[in-house]
């Protein structure tokens, strides 16, 4: 199952409406990427959400 390590995002489940209103089952799966990131100058791999990829961006981590 697709994960954010950060953030913790994951999937989520919902319906499809037709419309006839009729509701079948549907997940809502993350942009899950794997990204290396610097931590304590050490070289990490990690399964990030691509929001958490534009909020590491904007703070300066990446």
């Amino acid at each position: 199952m697709a994960k954010c390590d950060l953030t913790g995002k994951s999937k989520q489940h919902g319906h499809n409406v037709s419309f006839s209103l009729r509701r079948t089952n549907r997940v809502f799966k993350p942009n899950i990427q794997k990204k290396t990131v610097s931590i304590n100058g050490k070289k990490v791999k990690m399964n990030l959400s691509t929001q958490a990829i534009r909020t590491l961006k904007k703070k300066g981590a990446i």
